[in-house]
């Protein structure tokens, strides 16, 4: 599966949480696939996504779930042993860990070679990372939401992307419509 495939296979599953999405194509799938307000779609900011879902879960106590990418998380190592060290049971981080930069042109990343991101993630100290294969992660997101548990995912997958259209939504009502998703 690309992760195309895996936004649409877990768009019920997250439908009704807060979610804030990774930069770039990531953003633009979700937005085509399934568009929520609850969705924060990050227009710009590589590798912050894990951290402004995190920052949103220790605020509040709803279920937030940050769908970051593999090369997003490398290029901000600093958010891992900082969710480690101030854990929130609402949150989960879903490492969506395809090998490559996929929004600038699929170049691998050192998540596709020797780097191993739950490896990295329980040597923050991070207590619930679970390793999972594209075609299994829907159950264990799932469980992970209905938990009481920070958890992180990394979901391993194939490379590539699909053609489609910049969002073209104003971000500013992107932020508007999320903060009232969050008030509600």
């Amino acid at each position: 599966m690309i992760r195309s495939e895996i936004l649409k296979e877990i768009a019920p599953i997250i439908r009704d949480h807060l979610v804030v999405c990774n930069i770039g194509l990531p953003s633009q799938e979700l937005h085509m696939i399934d568009d929520q307000p609850t969705n924060f779609y990050m227009l710009g900011t590589m590798g912050l996504s894990s951290s402004i879902g995190f920052g949103l879960a220790l605020s509040q106590p709803k279920p937030v779930i940050s769908i970051d990418g593999d090369g997003s998380v490398l290029t901000n190592l600093g958010t891992l042993p900082t969710i480690a060290n101030n854990a929130t049971g609402n949150y989960t981080l879903l490492i969506i860990d395809n090998g490559s930069y996929g929004s600038t042109g699929d170049q691998p990343t050192y998540a596709g070679k020797k780097t191993n991101l739950t490896d990295v993630a329980r040597a923050c100290g991070c207590d619930t990372v679970i390793e999972v294969q594209d075609k299994d992660l829907g159950p264990v997101l799932q469980s992970a939401i209905d938990s009481d548990e920070m958890t992180i995912i990394v979901c391993k997958c194939d490379s590539g992307n699909i053609k489609l259209p910049v969002i073209t939504m104003d971000p500013v009502v992107i932020k508007h419509r999320f903060m009232e998703a969050v008030k509600a």
